[in-house]
């Protein structure tokens, strides 16, 4: 039997309708090619470990998105659409939009080699377009409830909507992500960011 992280169980069972499917099909088809996988969350997706970082996926408003740690060694862009979304096969709507199980079993087993031989990721040119930042619905309704914290929030950078975000989304109790709710309301209302108490005045 799979060992499976509930978080994962929950990741997916938020996502929308269409993405569902698909998720829980990458993640058959992870544990089906490696047995030994660890699941786990890691910047609020899920993440699939075997001797180190192997994949990942990720669901958004309209497409979903399957990588490779190590996918410049594994998948050749062969064309722009890998480029659309983070990962190695682009824009993921439908089960159909993946290579065949048999291909993407392959490239699990290819990444789980890299990690045996202890082959280190290829550096990373930083990326032309900022990581999708997708606020959950009950931040979103919260906030349009409070015109000074929408406002702030707003004219916020994405990487402090995000830190945020990821605050509220690693709480792992409903009870401790209202708490975080109201404290990130009072804060943004007062234009704070989430770690205001650590900058520099």
């Amino acid at each position: 039997m799979p060992t499976l992280d509930p978080r994962v169980d929950a990741y997916i069972a938020k996502s929308a309708e269409f993405a569902q499917p698909i998720l829980e099909h990458l993640r058959a088809v992870v544990h089906a090619a490696c047995p030994d996988v660890e699941e786990t969350m890691k910047w609020s997706f899920p993440h699939f470990q075997y001797n180190g970082m192997l994949c990942s996926m990720a669901s958004f408003k309209a497409h979903c998105a399957f990588g490779f740690w190590k996918g410049e060694l594994l998948v050749e862009a062969a064309d722009a659409k890998t480029r659309e979304a983070m990962g190695q096969f682009g824009r993921i709507t439908s089960v159909k939009d993946l290579p065949p199980k048999k291909t993407l079993e392959s490239y699990i087993k290819r990444a789980m080699k890299l990690n045996d031989d202890g082959v280190k990721a290829p550096a990373r040119a930083k990326p032309a377009a900022p990581r999708e930042l997708l606020v959950p619905d009950y931040l979103t309704e919260a906030l349009a409830r409070r015109q000074p914290a929408l406002d702030h929030f707003n004219a916020f950078s994405t990487s402090k909507k995000r830190d945020y975000v990821e605050w509220m989304e690693e709480a792992k109790t409903e009870a401790t992500r209202l708490r975080r709710l109201e404290q990130a309301l009072e804060w943004i209302a007062e234009g704070k960011s989430r770690n205001w108490k650590y900058e520099k005045c």
